[in-house]
């Protein structure tokens, strides 16, 4: 075996070290709170290195708490928080349950967001201006992701649930600010 591929084996047993201890010590993940903390406060454990690190976190489907989404998203979606808190810095992820016909005009986030269809079908298109004919379908298991400040903009075909994740806060900026439901009456 050559000198490099010894040093490279190395490198890769060394970093995996680190990330063990990193996770058993808790410094690789952060504490969540709101409902989410609150759903979840029984099926959570904590580290004895860190007493606010978390440890593990358990949710089956009728553990989750939905609620109305927040009113910088149209009308009749529902939001569940499932870890962290989107309004506040540090990682989250959330699901989100829209009706058939459900749209999102174009807009932008300060930071990247990660999406994975759980259910249904969601259609995302990228851009400033709204054009179905333009947008990608994903089925129930796709995954997208927008960087930060990448305009985008999307619809539900049938009730479809997201899982949306990403570092928080969780902020929506709308390409046209007349598409913002907090201005609309």
């Amino acid at each position: 075996m050559s000198t490099l591929q010894l040093h490279r084996r190395y490198t890769v047993a060394l970093i995996g070290s680190i990330f063990f201890v990193l996770m058993a010590s808790g410094w690789a993940q952060q504490t969540s709170s709101g409902t989410a903390k609150a759903a979840t406060a029984k099926h959570r454990k904590h580290s004895t290195a860190s007493p606010m690190a978390e440890t593990h976190t358990f949710l089956t489907p009728d553990q989750m708490q939905w609620s109305a989404a927040p009113n910088f998203l149209p009308a009749g979606a529902q939001v569940a928080v499932l870890n962290g808190n989107p309004g506040k810095p540090g990682p989250f992820t959330i699901r989100l349950k829209m009706p058939d016909g459900y749209k999102v005009a174009p807009h932008w986030h300060p930071a990247a967001e990660n999406v994975t269809v759980i259910s249904g079908e969601f259609h995302l298109g990228i851009g400033d201006a709204w054009d179905e004919s333009t947008g990608t379908a994903l089925s129930a298991g796709s995954y997208a992701r927008m960087g930060a400040h990448e305009k985008h903009y999307g619809w539900a075909a049938g009730e479809s649930i997201l899982q949306i994740n990403g570092m928080g806060p969780f902020v929506i900026h709308y390409v046209k600010p007349s598409d913002d439901p907090r201005k609309k009456s």
